[in-house]
Order: structure tokens, then C-alpha cells, then sequence
């Protein structure tokens, strides 16, 4: 074998130590990513999450050249799915959509889970709720629901749009304390999204739904179901015949969902922020600005440092309403 040169000695052992230093050994050292991906979404199929789940995993196959498919773990309220997320080997190849509702399951006591159990990438998209009917509710503007459930007796009206303590939940009760009502005078169904909660609104099993209209658009559509109001400082471009509360009943309360990518505790920072550029390309993408346009899905970008302050602030604003609403333990 031929004799090596200084020079070769240095650089070989520079690499060496470059790889140990991000912690990716020689028979690693391959490039990022390999293989294909995975995309965990808490919630069922045909909800937002999922929809978005799919329209950013489209993108992140063009921008990182491998196959990325989306993989949903649903039960608990969230729980399951974002347990998953977090359980995963922080290797870049098992991603996550988590939601706004990991700022408030730890708060009921349902998880130990919180923003902070994971490794912040990019925040995708931020919704107000509406509130759905069935087509064939009597209750034409939001004043003629909010009417029957002020006269209706304290849990005999029935709502659902995701699961106990969730954030439509948290629309619920907002909306209802500004009533002057109490936070259970509708009674909640707790079930696994939007999408089951409008299928249950269709078929007759509840009075309203709060979900993003996004989400409710499929039924709305299908000639199922009517949005009354969202619960936004203004309307949905997209839903421009939708009155906010403000408009309709004088009531100014606003509150939202969100997503955002993440990955498990403990990503290498590289890979991160390969990660966070081809997701920030993908935010910018025709693609996904027309599907988010043509859905009405609201479009919000921060990038790992500011996804990581955006749920920390969100972490600590649900703490004090749902404290105040009785939702939380302790």
C-alpha cells in the first residue's frame, strides 16, 4: 500500500473528526436523506392535518429525492399520534405534523408531552374555527343557534370537532363563557378530528360543529352542512359569505389552530436544518399555495427558531384559558 503524505493524514483526520463531532460515524457519512421518510399526522384521514400532512409530504419528495409517506396514528385526543412522534428515533427518517393541541394536552393531564418534547422544524399553517349545522338545521344565522342554546336546558345540545380539552373544544368554550354561559352547557363528544365530527354532524348525531371551515368544507359542499360564523378578527377570503362573530353577533372573540413540522428530541443540526430549508421551499411552492388557497387553509411560516418561541407563547396562552375555562388539572 502506498505510504500517505502528511497532508492526507491531516485531512483524513479532520473528516474523522468532523463525523464524530455530528455524531455520524465513516459508515454513515452518507448523505442525507437515504431512504424513505415518514410523516406522522395524529389525526384520522381526510381532516386538515391530513390534508396538509400529504401536500407538504408531496413537496418534501421533490425537494429531498426520496419517497415520504404519511402514516396516521390517531386515538387518545392526539395523544397516541403525538407520542409517536416523539417516541421516534431522532435520525431524520420519522417526521412529525404536531398540532395545537400538544399546548394543551399536558395542561388536562393526559400527557407529559409538551412543545418542547421535540425538535422544532417549521411552522406550515395557522385556522380560525367556524361553526357548522346541519343543512337541514333551523338555525339560520349564528344568532338563531347561539338563541336555542342559551333557551336549551344545560347538556342537552351536542358539539364535537376533535377531542376532550381540544383546541375546537376551546373555541366551544370560549364562545360560550362569552355568552355568559357556562363552558359545559353543550355538551362535548370527544372523537379523532373534524372529519368523523362532520360526518356525525351530517348523519344527524350533533347540533354544531367548531372546526375550521377548511375542514368542514367537504360536507358544507356535499350540501350536508352550512358555516355560520368564524371565530376571526376578519373572514376567510376563501369563505367570504361566512361572518365572523364580531359581525354577526357583536362578540369579539378569536382563537385558532395550528401545525407545524417536527421531529423527535435530539435531531443532529444538520439534518435539521436540511430539513427547515426544504420545508421553507416547499411554504413557498405554487403547489402548496394553490391547495392551501383552494381549501382555505391559512398559510403561516416560521422557521425552527420561531416555531420553537410561536408554541412556547401558545404554550403558556392555553395554560391560562384553559385554567380559567376548568379544563385543566391542578
Amino acid at each position: 500500500m502506498a505510504k500517505r503524505t502528511r497532508r492526507e493524514v491531516l485531512v483524513g483526520g479532520g473528516a474523522l473528526a468532523a463525523a464524530a463531532a455530528t455524531g455520524v460515524g465513516p459508515a454513515f457519512a452518507q448523505a442525507y436523506p437515504a431512504r424513505p421518510i415518514t410523516v406522522i399526522c395524529p389525526w384520522g384521514a381526510g381532516g386538515g392535518t391530513d390534508a396538509t400532512a400529504r401536500i407538504v409530504a408531496a413537496g418534501l419528495e421533490r425537494e429531498l429525492k426520496q419517497p415520504v409517506n404519511v402514516v396516521n396514528r390517531t386515538g387518545g385526543s392526539g395523544v397516541v399520534g403525538h407520542a409517536a412522534i416523539a417516541a421516534a428515533p431522532p435520525d431524520g427518517y420519522t417526521l412529525g405534523l404536531v398540532t395545537v393541541e400538544i399546548s394543551m394536552m399536558h395542561w388536562q393531564g393526559l400527557t407529559e408531552l409538551k412543545p418542547d418534547s421535540y425538535t422544532p422544524l417549521a411552522l406550515m399553517n395557522e385556522d380560525p374555527p367556524g361553526i357548522q349545522v346541519n343543512a337541514s338545521s333551523p338555525y339560520k344565522t349564528v344568532k338563531d343557534l347561539a338563541d336555542a342554546i342559551k333557551a336549551a336546558p344545560p347538556g342537552s345540545m351536542k358539539a364535537s370537532g376533535t377531542g376532550q380539552g381540544g383546541i375546537w373544544h376551546l373555541a366551544l368554550v370560549g364562545w360560550l363563557t362569552a355568552m355568559g354561559l357556562k363552558p359545559d352547557h353543550v355538551r362535548w363528544v370527544p372523537l379523532n378530528g373534524a372529519a368523523p365530527a362532520m360526518q356525525d354532524l351530517a348523519a344527524g348525531g350533533l347540533d354544531l360543529v367548531t372546526c375550521s371551515v377548511p375542514e368542514a368544507r367537504a360536507i358544507i359542499e356535499a350540501g350536508k352542512a352550512r358555516s355560520l360564523a368564524v371565530m376571526a378578527a376578519e373572514r376567510n377570503p376563501a369563505f367570504k359569505d361566512v361572518p365572523t362573530l364580531k359581525e354577526a353577533m357583536g362578540i369579539d372573540y378569536t382563537t385558532g389552530a395550528w401545525r407545524a413540522f417536527v421531529a423527535p428530541k435530539g435531531l443532529p443540526a444538520n439534518i435539521g436544518s436540511a430539513l427547515t430549508a426544504a420545508l421553507k421551499k416547499v411554504n413557498e411552492s405554487k403547489e402548496f399555495l394553490d391547495f392551501m388557497a383552494n381549501r382555505g387553509f391559512g398559510v403561516r411560516w416560521a422557521d425552527a427558531d420561531g416555531t420553537a418561541k410561536f408554541m412556547d407563547a401558545g404554550n403558556k396562552a392555553m395554560g391560562i384559558a384553559m385554567k380559567a375555562a376548568g379544563l385543566a388539572k391542578g
